[in-house]
């Protein structure tokens, strides 16, 4: 979409790089996801009385170079650009995407302003300075720091250690600020994404959520909710909110959990849907199958307005409530997405994620009671994982037969308490952002104390052609969603990933 003309005072990047992300996958069966962090920024920046516009180079397929041209006639005060990936912890795989930005601004105009911010950079600040082309580098969640530092670069002596959550250079020397507290008022200080700054009609939906004859496109992504209480030690969604944590009182053993109210939720549907003819909907939050107060409040307003709507959202088998199912089915949740992890209650509880084998089973068949599609997430490869253990969670993930599954190798993102263990442990660590990506020729996922990060990568490649070619899984995606829909399937397990720590020859499918 074409950006402001005049002078702006922030200009959000929304960096992408899926093609080195996803390899082939990125053609037609990975989603386009609206940037959602860059987009709440936008509002909480307009609400603060600044002009803003947002750049998506990933939904607009844009060269480094053709987004550093776009950045330059958008002619604005501070680029920021937000490292956040379609899931929350999965933002360092898009840092190749953001350093090639950064490099490319400056190269066509070293004056530019340049702050980077976002999940990664928080995870990592001093060493994202020291490394990347940015004059600034945000150490929060970054709304305060924005228009902070609009206003710093405004006036005619700028006070860089007045703008909270900055990290940045002078003389040679690097220096950071106080940190501000945790934006609370998200209804009034925040209400909801920037839609008018994106180009709505470019964004697709994930193919599994479309199955059967809905079409993908329009499609949009909200938070409800910010953060998560849990403590999963594979997962690193609450770095960009610690510090901020620590400076509104907040004990370092306890996580942030913040909420818009289902008033401004639903005012945000609304405007999806009547503006913009969206009924494809993801729930972005980490945790929105929690608070019962909150998700039946958010669908008695959906109910009540008659909305045809297809959502998904994240729940956990151990709060999954009987009196809330009925109402998500009410209210177009045909997805839920759960986190499973692995069969064995050791490897789970050693990574935080402790619950007894029964209740998959008996969440799983209480969902599927109430009409609502099931995503199994299963990650190979935690700590105390062996092979033996692999497949069973492989053996456990063919018997639930959810109707998608998403085989993940664990990932020690920076952030998570696995990427401390592994410094602590030596573990190697990829050499490139890029090796984060589940999905990338260079992946390079955790080793555990029982097997090398090959194996794991091997075993999950593997993994992944068994259960989307089982007759029983193909059956029953015939079944339910038609068999126009079980040859997708087909042609989805079809795809090649080049793996290089998977010798060619062996099996390393999508």
């Amino acid at each position: 979409m074409p950006l402001l003309a005049s002078k702006l005072d922030l200009l959000l990047v929304n960096p992408g790089g899926q093609k080195a992300i996803y390899q082939s996958l990125s053609n037609e069966l990975t989603a386009h996801e609206p940037p959602v962090w860059a987009g709440l920024m936008a509002s909480f920046a307009r609400t603060a009385g600044l002009s803003c516009a947002i750049l998506d180079a990933s939904v607009e397929g844009l060269s480094f170079e053709q987004t550093a041209e776009r950045v330059a006639e958008a002619n604005a005060l501070l680029v920021a650009v937000v490292v956040y990936g379609h899931q929350p912890s999965a933002s360092t795989q898009h840092m190749p995407a953001a350093s090639g930005i950064c490099r490319a601004i400056k190269q066509r105009d070293s004056k530019q302003t340049v702050l980077l911010l976002g999940g990664h950079v928080a995870s990592l600040p001093k060493r994202t300075l020291e490394e990347e082309a940015a004059d600034f580098v945000c150490g929060g969640e970054g709304l305060v720091t924005l228009v902070e530092l609009v206003e710093a670069l405004k006036s005619p002596q700028p006070r860089w250690d007045k703008v909270h959550d900055l990290l940045y250079r002078d003389n040679g020397s690097m220096y950071s600020t106080a940190t501000a507290p945790l934006v609370t008022d998200l209804d009034q200080q925040m209400p909801g994404l920037a839609w008018d700054l994106l180009p709505m009609p470019r964004y697709r939906a994930h193919n599994w959520h479309c199955f059967g004859d809905r079409k993908r496109q329009p499609y949009a992504a909200i938070y409800t909710t910010l953060g998560c209480p849990y403590h999963c030690s594979f997962c690193c969604i609450q770095a960009p909110f610690k510090s901020a944590e620590r400076a509104s009182g907040i004990r370092e053993s306890v996580n942030s959990y913040r909420f818009w109210s289902p008033d401004s939720v639903v005012a945000q549907i609304d405007r999806l849907v009547n503006e913009y003819g969206i009924r494809n909907i993801k729930i972005a939050d980490e945790m929105f199958v929690l608070n019962p107060r909150h998700v039946l409040g958010i669908c008695d307003l959906i109910i009540q307005r008659g909305y045809d709507l297809n959502i998904w959202a994240y729940a956990r088998v151990d709060t999954v409530q009987d009196k809330m199912l009925d109402k998500l089915k009410a209210a177009g949740f045909n997805w839920l997405a759960l986190g499973i992890e692995a069969a064995d209650r050791a490897v789970r509880k050693d990574v935080d994620k402790d619950f007894p084998q029964e209740k998959v089973f008996a969440t799983l068949d209480r969902i599927r009671s109430a009409g609502i599609n099931v995503i199994g997430n299963y990650i190979f490869g935690l700590p105390e994982d062996s092979i033996q253990s692999m497949q069973a969670t492989l053996d456990l993930a063919l018997e639930l037969n959810c109707e998608f599954a998403n085989l993940y190798c664990a990932m020690a993102y920076p952030g998570s308490r696995l990427y401390e263990l592994a410094l602590k442990e030596g573990w190697t660590l990829p050499k490139t952002w890029s090796g984060y990506s589940q999905h990338a020729r260079d992946s390079l996922p955790l080793r555990t104390r029982h097997l090398e990060a090959a194996d794991v990568l091997r075993f999950r490649d593997q993994a992944f052609q068994t259960y989307f070619n089982s007759p029983k899984y193909l059956e029953m995606i015939g079944r339910k969603f038609g068999e126009e829909t079980a040859d997708e399937i087909r042609k989805m397990s079809a795809h090649k990933l080049e793996r290089d720590l998977v010798p060619k020859g062996e099996t390393n499918h999508g």
